[in-house]
């Protein structure tokens, strides 16, 4: 439980930093590739490598730096995702 709201204080930290790039442009150049790398470190698997090629092209591509792209996948994971649940029948 404790992790989770880790995850989610990073994930603010890391959308406020990718938004420094409006005021730094040239930022994007090494942020980019780095939120992608965090992003995948964050969340594992499949969702976390789609998440990590969303958001390298959210922060390279100008002006789209508004998405809080961390955020999102926090949202998604741990409030709007489905966990498949295991029945035992007996």
């Amino acid at each position: 439980m404790k992790n989770k709201y880790k995850k989610l204080a990073l994930g603010l930290l890391f959308d406020t930093f990718g938004y420094a790039s409006f005021a730094f442009p040239m930022l994007d150049i090494v942020w980019a590739p780095l939120s992608a790398y965090l992003m995948t470190k964050m969340y594992k698997g499949k969702d976390g490598k789609i998440a990590a090629a969303i958001t390298f092209v959210e922060e390279a591509m100008p002006f789209l730096d508004v998405i809080p792209t961390f955020t999102l996948m926090w949202l998604y994971t741990f409030v709007f995702k489905k966990e498949k649940e295991t029945t035992i029948e007996v």
